[in-house]
């Protein structure tokens, strides 16, 4: 059995990774790269044929986990993407979103390349390629095993960060009988989050491939910042300005609308009007409540009590981009929730343009930013940022509530890690900045487990006769090759082709 990491290794977005086994070939997420990731990897090009792929398991509706199965598609993958239900139907509402985002960019840039002379370029995919690769999703329910193909089995258990987001055990029994089980922790979620329920508990595994997004650093009490949030907004409403909120259209918006009717319903919050300006966040908030089922237990009392968590009075969804150009005339009193989180695209970043410059406005972070955001520029400090191509100074309060995030933090990793029964023969750390995977990869090393930084491209092969495992060495023979310069080119390639022959046997 081979693993192989294509995306979310030495960096944090566009998931994917491929297991191989008993001729098939199985994809584990297969997210966009965004921010600074997508300018240095780019998302076109798969290093691998789509075509060969058999299935996909999707872990969560997140863009960086799920965001190039319509490219997938188009390339020609026709198996199946394994999903919670949930996962299926808040995918139904995000890919067909993202194409249209993208049909958008690529119009506008094509405008500029035409006016250039140059060819124009054609969108990653579009919105209608994206709903028919929904087709493709087969969805089954948490905490049940079931049998891909002969000797695969998965298992999707609450990683407790989004609707419907997954950990998935896999049990894998090759040609010769041997049975590993791999474990791939997902997005684990921040404990007592909002609606959704703490991520559940792995009683095993041989490997554990692991994310490490906030593996260096602690949340502050969730409690003490939706305190935090509500001074914000008094305060920001008192010296007559509007509170902005970036916020992903999906589970992090309806965590924020959770906590603001908590306030709302008990009156510490007054005459507050909240804007939901996404249609993607209105559509995904209907899914949301669809699921209740599966809310935490303190969500679950207020609807048995006829409470919707989600709905309160003053709160307003816009649709059409007229309702959300006449927000933005707004001065003062208003609370903007919009989306994308990073405000890498959307509706945010004209709510940004018009607020961020004002001293009497805040700015309120909730989620991660990734590096080469605009989200990561304004709370690192940038005086000014480009939006649209004009330079904003950033003179409004800017505010970070990582207790709000929906990923765990150091010590939410490490408890979930530590609740095997028996500790992993390796942890395959994904899903960091590196800085912040050599942090983790210490911590968990000084606990007693081994643990290993994936990098890109890098092959993992399980031994199929005795469990264990090793690094494909091929990259570091090729550098000790390159290292040895007074050896000619063509006994080089000579002595690489018969070292391959050798692996490969």
């Amino acid at each position: 059995m081979k693993l192989q990491f294509y995306g979310a290794a030495g960096c944090v977005t566009g998931s994917c990774h491929l297991i191989k086994v008993n001729e098939k070939n199985v994809l584990v997420d297969c997210g966009l790269y965004q921010g600074k990731d997508e300018k240095e990897r780019g998302n076109e090009d798969f290093d691998f044929n789509p075509k060969e792929i058999d299935f996909v398991i999707l872990t969560h509706a997140h863009i960086d986990h799920s965001g190039r199965i319509p490219l997938l598609y188009k390339r020609g993958f026709k198996g199946e993407v394994i999903c919670t239900e949930a996962t299926r139907d808040l995918c139904s509402v995000m890919l067909p979103d993202s194409g249209h985002i993208m049909e958008m960019e690529t119009e506008w840039k094509n405008r500029k390349r035409i006016r250039q002379g140059l060819e124009p370029i054609e969108p990653l995919y579009t919105a209608k390629i994206a709903e028919l690769s929904i087709y493709l999703f087969r969805s089954c329910e948490y905490d049940k095993w079931i049998e891909l193909f002969e000797g695969f089995k998965i298992r999707f258990k609450d990683a407790g960060h989004l609707l419907g987001s997954s950990s998935v055990e896999i049990k894998i029994k090759d040609k010769d009988k041997g049975e590993v089980k791999l474990v791939y922790s997902g997005d684990l979620g921040n404990k007592n989050l909002p609606l959704i329920k703490d991520p559940s508990k792995i009683d095993y595994a041989d490997y554990v491939i692991m994310e490490t997004t906030y593996g260096d650093r602690l949340h502050d009490n969730i409690n003490d910042e939706f305190g935090q949030l509500v001074n914000i907004i008094k305060t920001t409403f008192k010296r007559g300005g509007n509170v902005i909120i970036p916020s992903f259209a999906v589970g992090r918006t309806q965590e924020v609308l959770y906590v603001i009717n908590k306030y709302v319903e008990n009156d510490t919050l007054k005459n507050l009007t909240v804007y939901v300006d996404s249609p993607l966040a209105s559509e995904s908030t209907k899914i949301f409540q669809k699921y209740s089922n599966i809310f935490d237990e303190e969500a679950k009392k207020l609807i048995d009590k006829g409470d919707n968590p989600l709905d309160f009075e003053g709160l307003i969804f816009t649709s059409s981009p007229e309702d959300s150009a006449r927000i933005n005339k707004i001065q003062s009193g208003a609370l903007i929730i919009s989306a994308s989180g990073m405000c890498e695209a959307g509706r945010i970043k004209h709510h940004l343009k018009h607020n961020l410059w004002r001293k009497e406005c805040s700015i309120v972070f909730v989620g991660y930013q990734a590096e080469g955001t605009l989200g990561r520029a304004i709370i690192s400090g940038a005086k000014k940022v480009k939006i649209f191509g004009e330079e904003i100074a950033v003179n409004a309060e800017i505010h970070v509530l990582q207790g709000l995030s929906g990923h765990a933090d150091r010590n939410g990793l490490l408890e979930w890690v530590e609740g095997f029964k028996k500790k992993p023969k390796e942890i395959l750390l994904v899903h960091g900045d590196s800085e912040v995977q050599d942090s983790f990869k210490n911590l968990l090393e000084s606990k007693g487990f081994n643990a290993r930084i994936m990098k890109y491209g890098e092959r993992y092969i399980i031994n199929k006769y005795d469990g264990k495992a090793t690094v494909d060495v091929k990259e570091k023979i090729i550098k000790l090759l390159d290292s040895l310069k007074d050896i000619d080119e063509m006994d080089k390639e000579i002595l690489l082709q018969k070292i391959k022959k050798v692996l490969e046997e």
